[in-house]
């Protein structure tokens, strides 16, 4: 299995993807996109994303492990193998 997650949004959702497993979770209204990953920490997400209100990129932090807690599925088992992720949005 390839040990990269990918990170995208739509509407007000976010989701995140690794395997054939898609978590899909609300987000705020004004954000427009992700721009970067600039940190994975086993779960733990910094990104730069950009939002409708705001000329400027902000740092925004997304904690996976709730989620996970919530869907009741084992964090280290969906966690362990993500190396890294990338964004990725579909071509329109």
């Amino acid at each position: 299995m390839e040990s990269t997650a990918v990170l995208s949004s739509f509407d007000k959702y976010t989701t995140f993807s690794y395997g054939d497993k898609t978590l899909t979770f609300r987000t705020c209204d004004g954000l427009e996109r992700y721009l970067k990953v600039l940190t994975w920490d086993h779960g733990y997400l910094e990104v730069l994303a950009k939002y409708r209100q705001k000329d400027q990129p902000i740092e925004e932090y997304i904690d996976l492990e709730p989620i996970l807690d919530s869907l009741y599925m084992n964090k280290n088992s969906f966690l362990d193998p993500i190396k890294e992720v990338r964004i990725e949005y579909n071509k329109v």
